[in-house]
């Protein structure tokens, strides 16, 4: 399994979004089950169905979430995936918009470290990978990269709340 897909957070400076208890409940009712009717809902948070409908649209257009199928990539054919830690040099911002151009990353992060930038791929197997390798590597700042191929799963979980 991966990440869900890429979310570009071009307000990371804006801070966090400040949320009302209501808008909590909804997003862990939504954490629980994604396909809850806004009807149900509303009624395990004491708000109409239209009321739920428009905080969850407002979440959306805030980028505070997204709601999308998180699908097995075993099951669909991919049965490499890796995280690749690079290392830069000059602006990593745009090494990072380079690398998420790349249809085949699907989270990147700039990081503290021993790698300037983490990337996440999910490959058709290991010719794939190495293809994928070879896209990264011919971005001018990118100076090294080292895989981590990933064995077995043991966790993974979006419900982390809102806290």
């Amino acid at each position: 399994m991966t990440t869900p897909p890429r979310v570009r957070r071009n307000n990371a400076n804006a801070g966090p979004v400040v949320l009302d208890d209501l808008s909590k409940q909804i997003i862990e009712q939504l954490q629980t089950d994604g396909r809850m009717p806004y009807a149900a809902i509303g009624k395990a948070v004491g708000l109409s169905e239209a009321a739920v409908r428009q905080r969850v649209q407002r979440l959306q257009d805030a980028g505070v979430m997204q709601i999308v199928a998180v699908t097995d990539p075993l099951t669909l054919g991919f049965p490499r995936q890796a995280m690749i830690g690079i290392n830069c040099e000059g602006d990593l911002e745009a090494v990072a918009d380079e690398l998420a151009a790349i249809d085949e990353i699907d989270y990147v992060v700039l990081t503290a470290g021993s790698f300037d930038v983490i990337v996440e791929v999910v490959c058709e197997g290991d010719g794939h990978l190495l293809e994928i390798l070879s896209k990264i590597r011919a971005i001018p700042a990118v100076r090294a990269t080292e895989s981590f191929v990933y064995l077995k799963l043991r966790k993974q979980t979006y419900s982390w709340g809102t806290r």
